[in-house]
C-alpha cells in the first residue's frame, strides 16, 4: 500500500531527508504551463517523469527506467506528485513493484481538487498549502 503524504509533510521530509526526492509525474505541457514545485530551498531538483505522454496520454512505457536513468534507487524516498494525486498514486505503485520500496504518494497533488468556481490551485495541494514553486 502506497501512503498519502500531505504537501507539507512532503517538504519537511524534502528539507529533512538526504534521501528524500520528489518526482513530478504530469506531463510536459502542464509542467510549462502550470508550473512546477522550486526545491531550491531543499537543496533539490523536482525530477520531471511524465506517468503519461501527451498528447495521447499513453502511459509512459519507459517510466520505471526513467525513474533509475534519473538516479533513484532503492535507498531512495520517493514522493509522487500530479495535478490531484490519481496518477501519481498509480505512478508509485508501479515504482513500488519496480523495486522502489519506500514510495509515496503527495495527497491532492500540486493543484487538488476543483473548488467552487470550478478552478484548482486554491483548496488543497503543493499550491493551495503556499510551497514554493515557479512557472517555466
Amino acid at each position: 500500500m502506497v501512503e498519502n503524504v500531505p504537501p507539507t509533510q512532503t517538504w519537511e521530509a524534502l528539507k529533512a531527508n538526504p534521501e528524500a526526492q520528489l518526482v513530478d509525474v504530469r506531463t510536459d505541457v502542464e509542467w510549462n504551463f502550470v508550473g512546477v514545485p522550486d526545491l531550491e530551498v531543499a537543496a533539490k531538483q523536482v525530477r520531471l517523469i511524465p506517468w503519461q505522454v501527451y498528447p495521447s496520454m499513453q502511459r509512459n512505457a519507459s517510466f520505471e527506467d526513467n525513474l533509475k536513468q534519473a538516479g533513484l534507487t532503492a535507498d531512495s524516498h520517493i514522493y509522487f506528485i500530479c495535478r490531484s494525486g490519481a496518477r501519481s498514486m498509480a505512478a508509485a505503485q508501479a515504482a513500488r513493484a519496480a523495486g522502489f520500496p519506500h514510495v509515496f504518494n503527495v495527497a491532492d497533488g500540486f493543484e487538488g481538487p476543483v473548488d467552487a468556481d470550478s478552478h484548482r490551485g486554491s483548496t488543497a495541494g503543493w499550491k493551495a498549502d503556499g510551497l514554493p514553486w515557479l512557472q517555466r
